[in-house]
């Protein structure tokens, strides 16, 4: 069986970041296929044409772990019915030299995660289209929305709730078929 690399970009930066608790959760349950790990996006400058040429250092390795996974998982929070400018970010930093961006030929999928009853309905759209536009092979079945998440967690942030249990273990299983089927030869 052959194991494939996830990048995992959390889009949330806060402490008690609940799409963080839930990356941390998919890690623990991933089936043996997938080797999930953390990309941290904290210390990415904002994107900037004019460095272009000599991107700083932080940016290169970033691009660099997205091109040396596999596939990309991505999490978002909702604000303002969107992503956070902080993982818009991050994929537009990925996203350059035009035509060669990191993110170009990757299977990958989205989960948003909110205290809310919509479950990121909004920023887990645009993030699909987001996505699309810089070259992910996004997975459109099954769509993951965590919703009332703040209740799913322990104190430990152990993921408790059996339902999103289950239903996480059978999104990561099509994921993993997912990477399978639409990997780079």
């Amino acid at each position: 069986m052959t194991t494939h690399t996830v990048a995992i970009v959390v889009g949330s930066l806060r402490k008690d970041s609940l799409n963080r608790k839930l990356a941390n959760a998919l890690i623990k349950m991933a089936p043996p296929s997938l080797s999930m790990s953390i990309v941290e996006i904290a210390d990415l400058p904002h994107f900037n044409q004019d460095w272009e040429e000599n991107p700083p250092q932080n940016v290169l390795d970033f691009r660099q772990k997205i091109k040396a996974a596999n596939a990309v998982l991505l999490l978002t929070p909702e604000y303002n019915r969107s992503v956070p400018g902080v993982l818009k970010n991050a994929v537009d930093v990925a996203s350059r030299p035009y035509g060669q961006g990191a993110w170009i030929g990757k299977p990958g999928a989205v989960v948003s995660v909110s205290p809310g009853p919509l479950a990121g309905f909004g920023a887990n759209h645009h993030l699909r289209q987001v996505m699309t536009a810089v070259g992910i092979k996004t997975m459109s079945q099954p769509e993951a929305y965590v919703g009332n998440a703040a209740a799913q967690f322990d104190a430990d942030g152990t993921l408790i709730d059996a339902s999103t249990i289950k239903f996480m273990d059978k999104f990561l299983n099509a994921f993993a078929n997912w990477i399978e089927r639409n990997k780079e030869a």
